[in-house]
């Protein structure tokens, strides 16, 4: 399971938020794992990986699964798209 999951009620998402210093970052092969235990699950599935501070992120850069969002303590208000169509929202597998 993720560290965290919220239901996004309004948009029907459920966010998988995976706290970087108990499982790593959201890669892809960790990406898959989540997307294979909620493959049931009416809504659709938003990853994200928190860490603490950037500097904790910078060691975490190249494993980071594209699609997916990271979210910085050190900056809460702001999230990083790692690329694909849209902004903050799931992706059919």
């Amino acid at each position: 399971m993720p560290d965290v999951v919220i239901h996004h009620v309004k948009n029907d998402w459920l966010v998988l938020i995976e706290a970087v210093t108990s499982h790593g970052a959201v890669d892809a092969k960790r990406r898959g794992e989540l997307a294979t235990l909620f493959q049931g699950a009416r809504p659709g599935l938003v990853y994200v990986t928190a860490f603490l501070t950037r500097s904790d992120m910078t060691r975490y850069i190249s494993d980071i699964s594209w699609e997916t969002e990271v979210w910085v303590r050190e900056a809460g208000t702001h999230l990083i798209h790692f690329n694909g169509k849209r902004f903050l929202g799931p992706y059919d597998s």
